[in-house]
């Protein structure tokens, strides 16, 4: 079950949108079969970056940590549906103690989803989501629990899909 932590939801998401936002499991696999194909991922960003103080408390730091500098490996994508503009922009931080382990490959997904490996082995996997509108349009960050491991993924879903949504 999704339980939701802190955000700054000032209106109502899209009707056409709500099962999209609260939607556990593979997001990946639900936008190829509404797009009747698999995703084709554009990578815009992926590297290291320092936390923002917003991130770190999303994702659980406390205290000392929360004033002190901490990497995560980022990965930004695009990710396209059955036309030429992306539906959804997504983000997905990993803090550098979460990427030991089998979740080392989570820096080597190139342009393959990141739902592909999350929900190789379990539909649904332990979160807390946050839903809120921004300049890009709907967001839900989800913090995944995956295999022990902390993991935020930002996923927007861009003007183009809710487009898509309201035509079908």
């Amino acid at each position: 079950m999704i339980s939701h932590f802190s955000c700054l939801a000032h209106s109502s998401p899209p009707t056409e949108l709500l099962s999209w936002l609260n939607t556990e499991g593979s997001l990946t696999a639900l936008l190829e079969v509404k797009a009747g194909q698999p995703l084709r991922v554009e990578r815009s960003f992926e590297g290291y970056r320092l936390l923002s103080l917003a991130q770190k408390k999303q994702l659980g730091m406390r205290g000392a940590a929360l004033s002190r500098p901490q990497l995560a490996w980022v990965r930004e994508v695009y990710l396209y549906g059955n036309d030429d503009r992306p539906w959804v922009q997504a983000q997905s931080l990993f803090p550098l103690s979460s990427l030991q382990g089998r979740a080392k490959r989570l820096q080597q997904l190139k342009s393959t989803p990141i739902g592909y490996v999350l929900f190789k082995r379990s539909r649904t996997l332990p979160n807390k989501r946050c839903i809120e509108q921004t300049s890009d349009g709907w967001q839900r960050q989800t913090l995944y629990d995956w295999y022990g491991r902390k993991l935020l993924i930002s996923e927007t879903f861009l003007p183009q899909f809710e487009q898509k949504l309201l035509k079908s």
